[in-house]
């Protein structure tokens, strides 16, 4: 047999070894690709949801959205629950307008800022938290696993709120966000804080809208690299 034919027959194992990885590789990456689930996102809260004082295309929902897109999720539809000045009473009512599906796969639930505004009874904000912690959890068919919470801003360092005690404002944001931390904890669904992101507004107005009060796209910007992950790990198969 000619030498040059005993070295091919020689190197052909290991050839054909590495091609039927690499066809294994892209097979496996082209099923995991056409099996990724459409993400159907709905979002409940209130200004700080919507995005008072910005383009909404800009508010965190759409950002997130957009974000997991880049990253290669597919994304269906972000539905928006979400009135400025609502509290928990009129998110309750809100969904029962909407009367949303229960097919979603992701749900997030940001509330509770205007009931300390409005020096709500904070009972009333624990027991009707936790009602919408649960209505909530059956937008995604019952999956706890598919929701996330995320934290009160501290809106007493913004220039709006310097003639209204920011430190009380701060502290009783404090105690509503340790209700919804805790209540959310009994779920086993992560709690996002975005808290501290929102306090850096008092050096950078850049981080506020035009009101000086609501997030700009930018402060939106920082919320939704901090979920990133979480969510991300959310919808992992």
């Amino acid at each position: 047999m000619n030498v040059s034919v005993k070295n091919a027959f020689k190197f052909f194992p290991v050839f054909f070894f590495v091609l039927l990885l690499s066809n294994c590789d892209t097979k496996v990456k082209k099923t995991a690709s056409e099996s990724a689930e459409p993400i159907s996102y709905l979002a409940l809260g209130d200004s700080y949801t919507i995005g008072t004082g910005i383009e909404q295309e800009n508010n965190y929902p759409n950002q997130l959205a957009d974000s997991l897109a880049t990253l290669g999720f597919q994304v269906d539809t972000a539905l928006i629950i979400a009135t400025n000045g609502w509290t928990t009473s009129d998110l309750k009512n809100g969904i029962a307008e909407h009367n949303p599906s229960s097919d979603f796969n992701l749900v997030s639930l940001l509330i509770g800022v205007n009931n300390q505004y409005q020096w709500l009874d904070i009972k009333l904000y624990k027991a009707e938290f936790r009602e919408l912690l649960e209505q909530a959890i059956g937008f995604v068919g019952g999956d706890s696993r598919k929701v996330f919470v995320i934290s009160i801003p501290n809106y007493g360092v913004t220039p709006f709120a310097q003639s209204k005690e920011p430190e009380t404002i701060r502290r009783k944001i404090s105690e509503y966000n340790s209700i919804a931390e805790d209540i959310s904890g009994e779920y086993d669904i992560p709690f996002i804080n975005i808290t501290p992101i929102s306090e850096v507004a008092e050096e950078d107005l850049s981080l506020l809208a035009s009101d000086e009060l609501h997030p700009s796209t930018k402060m939106y910007s920082m919320w939704v690299e901090e979920m990133l992950p979480t969510v991300t790990h959310i919808l992992e198969p």
